[in-house]
């Protein structure tokens, strides 16, 4: 059950092949990275002293280094505690303190941030920067062999983005992420030797989870020189690889295929674009599959079941016969294999095929609970089932399509509104790059919906035309009350347009 294990295992069998690469050149390759691997965790255990199931942080931009450590944590049956690289210090010392991290590895640009925290951190016994001489000397130690775990123990500790209260950790065990990267295998990709992940969207979040599966059938796994997402560094990056896959968030893939240098790229070694971490507008996908073909497949899950709920195939993108086809474009896909999968009421109670309820999902892939909070963990984990707060729709073939996340939902005069409905009519408009549709507190309705949109490069919007498009193609009682044209939309280090943000500014011009 212990990943570290298989990596020590591909590690015999394609040791010559290239593990980690920066850029376009190899830093590891298999045989290197298990050598190392084994070192450093017997490190950890007989020379940090740290003890199985202790906790090890990895504040960390995007490096070389990052999947070096994550498996040697691993190996020595330790649990990882990947944490976002963009949060404020205060952040960092809340997780550092709320998960009992004994040692935390950090990059030299956080390395200051984190000698801060440290003081609010008690357990943490261990700062160490990867650039300093005495993280090089960790691997002088006598190498181990990779533990032995309890499938249902703590492998991965992720924190959510506590955008309504302090983040809380996610308890993923051995089990849930080894079930991830078999899952992977069985219904999202095949991967050789010879294909690669470039990993431009954070390893602390999901591209760090795609690492497994590539891993695991030593496949390269390449950290972009910038540590982060360039779409021109990117189109150099697919020129070079071979057998290029991405874990994309939406933003991400919005920003590929509007790029100016996208049509004189060579995309012959793109392989796949896995995207999730949110819904993508049809009008994205269409336009992603007209400009760089059927490389697509979509992942819906969450910090608290990663990456595996729901899924839709490459296959839905070339079934361009189906009855259904641009509907299921616009769906999350089908349930996993190996996952339950429904959409129910408020008491738990399945609601009708096409009406709107709340997610629910049961399998090998949902969390342990919420580290030290049973509470929290009593109100999400019920009788086995995943309390998403995703709400969603499911259509007769079993294929559920997100509405909008609870939190998001907009209620006008007791009637239900849902954004993304409105933002998919919004994103038709030719101007509109991207937008974001969200409540504003209204004396007499509650609330009454208002649009951000942000123009392409150049353009200009006459908001009149979005009002008429929007009667055109929904409901009048949907459509927005108030259009704001802005440059940009503040996202998180995910790619998630932040809308607790623009909810809170209109509340505050509410409140005069």
């Amino acid at each position: 059950m212990n990943q570290a294990a298989i990596l020590a295992q591909v590690a015999r069998i394609h040791g010559d092949r290239p593990a980690i690469s920066e850029g376009k050149q190899v830093r590891r390759t298999y045989r290197e990275l298990g050598e190392r691997v084994a070192r450093l965790a017997g490190a950890l255990r007989n020379e940090l002293d740290l003890q199985p199931g202790d906790r090890v942080a990895l504040a960390m931009k995007n490096h070389p280094l990052f999947l070096e450590i994550l498996y040697a944590i691993w190996h020595a049956g330790l649990a990882a505690v990947p944490i976002n690289a963009k949060l404020h210090p205060k952040e960092f010392a809340y997780i550092l303190y709320n998960s009992g991290a004994r040692a935390c590895f950090a990059t030299p640009d956080l390395a200051g941030t984190l000698a801060d925290a440290k003081s609010e951190a008690p357990d943490l016994v261990h700062l160490i920067a990867v650039d300093d001489p005495d993280f090089e000397a960790l691997f002088r130690a006598a190498p181990i062999p990779a533990a032995s775990v309890d499938p249902e123990g703590l492998c991965w500790l992720f924190y959510t983005s506590g955008t309504t209260g302090r983040p809380k950790g996610a308890m993923i065990t051995h089990r849930s992420l080894m079930f991830a990267t078999a899952n992977y295998l069985a219904d999202v990709d095949t991967i050789a030797p010879t294909d690669c992940m470039i990993h431009a969207a954070p390893l602390s979040h999901g591209s760090g989870l795609y690492a497994m599966p590539h891993v695991a059938r030593g496949a390269n796994n390449i950290v972009p020189e910038s540590g982060g997402y360039d779409v021109e560094e990117t189109l150099e990056l697919i020129a070079h690889w071979p057998g290029a896959s991405f874990f994309f968030a939406p933003t991400m893939v919005s920003r590929l295929i509007n790029h100016p240098g996208l049509e004189d790229a060579n995309l012959s070694n793109l392989k796949t674009i896995v995207y999730g971490g949110g819904p993508m507008y049809l009008e994205d996908v269409v336009k992603a599959l007209d400009r760089i073909g059927p490389k697509l497949t979509q992942i819906y899950g969450l910090g608290e079941a990663p990456m595996t709920i729901t899924g839709l195939p490459k296959s839905a993108y070339l079934d361009t016969e189906h009855p259904r086809y641009l509907a299921r474009l616009a769906s999350a896909g089908f349930a996993r294999t190996g996952v339950e999968v429904r959409v129910v009421d408020a008491d738990g109670k399945d609601v009708p095929f096409g009406e709107t309820g709340e997610i629910i999902c049961r399998g090998d892939i949902v969390m342990g609970g919420y580290w030290l909070n049973p509470d929290a963990t009593a109100s999400t984990i019920r009788d086995g089932w995943l309390w998403t707060g995703d709400l969603g729709a499911m259509d007769e073939d079993g294929y559920v399509t997100l509405k909008d996340r609870s939190k998001d939902m907009i209620i006008s005069g007791g009637t239900n509104i849902y954004p993304r409905e409105i933002e998919e009519v919004l994103l038709r408009h030719p101007y509109v790059y991207e937008c974001a549709v969200v409540g504003r507190p209204h004396a007499d309705w509650g609330e009454e919906v208002v649009a951000f949109v942000v123009p392409h490069p150049g353009k200009e919007i006459d908001t009149a035309e979005l009002d008429r498009l929007c009667l055109d193609n929904i409901a009048r009682f949907k459509r927005p009350k108030a259009y704001r044209v802005v440059t940009a939309l503040t996202k998180n280090n995910y790619g998630k347009i932040l809308k607790t943000e623009l909810r809170d500014l209109l509340a505050k011009e509410a409140e005069g």
